[in-house]
């Protein structure tokens, strides 16, 4: 048992907070729920030890709280901070913030946070250390002329990225380029409304693209290891839906060669805790992989790596945030079976996707061999339209890729939320699709 940290603040809601929480509790570790007046009652507040009001429904005068969420850790005594994902996990000002007042931030060093968190940066780091990055232009500061003439030396078609941020947002795919100057003054235009930050790179499109992540750790004592990779080609509008591990495409020297590529990556920064490596792919000739971002912190679809490995992501990062050693080296690890995730949100496929509301009158959870599910929902509880739509992800685990597909359609014909409409029967005819 940990006893580096006898309380422990997760800075988050929903699944993930239930999930983090649930670790916690197997560690006996105390643990301290956060929530907002609209999360009163909610799923992780009465698992948690603790739980602890910061304000009203706005995630800005909540869960983005910089100052609340640390009030709230000093008055329950938590030594440190688990952020999950979203919301403040990849917020550099948060993790020094947490340093300042003398509590762990779970996650990379501050300079890690920096270094990934510009696109720009992020791309000039990793190549320097011999990763391959995708063709284009990356220098700061590009005005509207500099972008259009990088895209003319890249050739069409490209695709201009804002600097910062992430989730598809401000993201514009130009094939003419008779029509660079309006989607680039679209581009600004939403990186701007969205990150407070309209700088632009310009990339090549690659339109028969796969979208490979590897999961890497580090610990303050030297170790960086790649713990296999995860295939989130199938996404909707930029968000991932349908996640696997491992990735179908790739064999093992390949993977090999991707994984390596990722701990370089990592290293180049000082990375230490989990991390994701997002790679884009070439599905026609998959050696030709390059850097497309780092998520600092745990994604949503870590667990498709720990049914496959055995090991429990969050354990391993309250280990390494309290000064431990990883316990085993990239010999050690291997990968067994299959497992895929499905993310059943709060939304109406037959409504273009539009997220729904209302409260929970009955649930039905699956269960079953190599079965596992993440999920925030109780019955009375209360679906709002206040943050993510997501409200639990299916997973599940098979000898092959074909059990773990079968597995996960017969998972989500026994998922049923009442009270609420949700995307499963969406989830199970894309799963259902050759």
């Amino acid at each position: 048992m940990l006893t580096v940290f006898q309380t422990v603040l997760v800075a988050n809601r929903g699944e993930i907070a239930v999930r983090v929480i649930r670790t916690l509790g197997a560690m006996g570790i105390r643990s301290v729920a956060v929530y907002s007046e609209a999360d009163a009652g909610a799923l992780h507040t009465r698992l948690a030890d603790v739980a602890v009001p910061i304000g009203p429904a706005p995630a800005a005068e909540s869960y983005l709280s910089v100052e609340r969420v640390l009030d709230a850790a000093r008055r329950t005594g938590a030594q440190a901070v688990h952020p999950g994902y979203g919301f403040l996990s990849e917020n550099v000002d948060f993790a020094r913030a947490c340093a300042a007042a003398g509590i762990v931030f779970i996650g990379p060093p501050v300079a890690a946070i920096e270094a990934m968190g510009d696109k720009i940066r992020a791309k000039q780091t990793v190549a320097a250390a011999g990763v391959p990055v995708v063709p284009g232009r990356t220098e700061p500061g590009m005005d509207d002329d500099a972008v259009a003439l990088a895209a003319i030396e890249v050739g069409f078609p490209v695709l201009l990225k804002p600097s910062a941020g992430g989730g598809g947002k401000g993201m514009r795919v130009v094939r003419d380029p008779a029509d660079l100057t309006e989607q680039i003054a679209g581009a600004r235009r939403e990186a701007r409304s969205s990150f407070g930050d309209d700088t632009l790179l310009v990339e090549r499109y690659l339109g028969h693209s796969r979208h490979i992540e590897v999961q890497v750790f580090g610990d303050t004592h030297g170790t960086v290891v790649h713990l296999g990779e995860r295939e989130c080609s199938l996404q909707r509008r930029h968000q991932k839906v349908i996640e696997e591990a491992p990735s179908p495409l790739l064999d093992t020297r390949l993977r090999a060669r991707m994984g390596g590529a990722a701990v370089e990556a990592a290293r180049a920064v000082g990375y230490t805790g989990a991390g994701t490596v997002e790679f884009i792919v070439d599905a026609d000739r998959p050696e030709d992989f390059f850097f497309l971002e780092m998520n600092t912190r745990l994604q949503v679809e870590h667990p498709v790596t720990e049914c496959i490995t055995g090991l429990d992501l969050v354990e391993l990062q309250l280990r390494v945030a309290a000064g431990e050693r990883l316990p085993f080296d990239q010999s050690d690890v291997s990968l067994d079976g299959h497992a895929i995730e499905a993310r059943v949100y709060a939304e109406d496929p037959a409504r273009g996707f539009l997220p729904q509301a209302g409260t929970v009158v009955g649930l039905l959870e699956p269960t079953g061999p190599g079965v596992r599910v993440d999920s925030s929902l109780r019955v009375g509880g209360v679906v709002g339209t206040d943050y993510d739509p997501m409200l639990a992800k299916v997973i599940a685990w098979g000898p092959d890729r074909e059990t773990a597909r079968a597995r996960l359609v017969t998972a989500l014909g026994d998922t049923a939320v009442l009270g609420v409409a949700t995307n499963t029967t969406f989830l199970r005819d894309l799963l259902d699709d050759p």
